[in-house]
This record gives structure tokens, sequence and C-alpha cells, in this order.
């Protein structure tokens, strides 16, 4: 249950941080390393009669199928979101890349949606649709829409999409559109 006794008017913290996590992404990561492993184990013990270059496409490809799949789910486990005064950052993974940073001097305005899914942004990660805009999905479930001043829309799925729609848009009050800072 969420508690909505806060309103819009009520000071908000200095740095709003928020973070979304998928742990259906560790078990992908877990297939890749799978293959990682199976790889390994072709260029350890093979007794393959046939020649070198059968052998050595089998455990070159299944290594780099491996590590394909481990470092694209390992980027998308979780996304975290940093909201100061000044701008919006997003980072996934644990590394931090891909990273994006948005001026608040660049946001027109932000939306809150409750449905967020990786289906209608063909699969998780860091996705782009010329009819919808850029977006972040790590998961199902509530995000944050930002409407930019070029007419483009960028969208994360982070938790409590709420209360970080109401920081930005009370820190939008504050800021001229289309200003650098």
């Amino acid at each position: 249950m969420r508690d909505h006794s806060r309103t819009e008017d009520a000071p908000h913290p200095d740095v709003w941080t928020g973070r979304a996590t998928n742990r259906v992404q560790w078990l992908l990561a877990l297939v890749g390393a799978a293959c990682m492993a199976l790889g390994v184990e072709l260029a350890v013990d093979s007794a393959w009669t046939s020649g070198v270059a059968p052998l050595v496409m089998s455990v070159v490809g299944c290594i780099a199928a491996g590590l394909l799949v481990l470092f694209g789910t390992l980027a998308f486990v979780h996304v975290d979101l940093r909201l100061d005064r000044e701008s919006l950052e997003v980072r996934c993974g644990h590394i931090g890349l891909p990273r994006r940073r948005i001026p608040l001097s660049q946001v027109v305005g932000a939306d809150f949606t409750a449905h967020v899914t990786p289906r209608h942004w063909g699969g998780w990660g860091y996705r782009w649709r010329p009819e919808k805009g850029t977006a972040v999905v790590v998961r199902r479930g509530e995000g944050i829409v930002l409407s930019l001043w070029d007419g483009h829309t960028f969208t994360i799925t982070v938790d409590n999409a709420e209360s970080a729609v109401r920081v930005i848009r009370a820190r939008l009050r504050t800021i001229t559109p289309g200003t650098a800072r």
C-alpha cells in the first residue's frame, strides 16, 4: 500500500534516487556463463578427430555467445536513477553503462505511467522506437515518461515513480526550459 499523504507542495530532497531491478536477468546471465563453460569444456577435453578448424569454431562460438549473453544481461539487471537540482542521470547495470544525463532545463514535463512493459518496447534494455521515443526498460511496472524540449520522450522504469515525477515537476517550476546551466 502506498502512502499518498505527501502533497505537491511538500519539501523534496536535494538528491532523489531510485532503482528498478529485474531478477530474471540473472537467469539469463547463468545461461551465458553455461555457454562459456561449454566452450572451455570443448577446448580442454576435445577428442575431436575431424580437425582443428571445427573445434576452434565451436570453442570461439560458445565463448563469444556466452560473453554476449552474460554481459548483455548483466548490463540491465538494474537501473539507477539520480535526480538532483540540475539534472536527471540514468545508469544501467553494475558498471553504470549505458548512462544518460538529461539536464532538467531540457525537460518540458514528466508523467507517471503505471504499465511499462518490455513487450511494448521490444525487450529489456536501452530501447528506441520511432513512434514512442527512447526508454530504459529493466522490468514491467511503473515508470516515468519525460517529455523533452526537442519533442522526444524518454521513459525509465523505476520504483516509486510517482514520487520521482513529483520531484521533477517541482524542480521544473523553477527552471526556464531550453536554457543550459
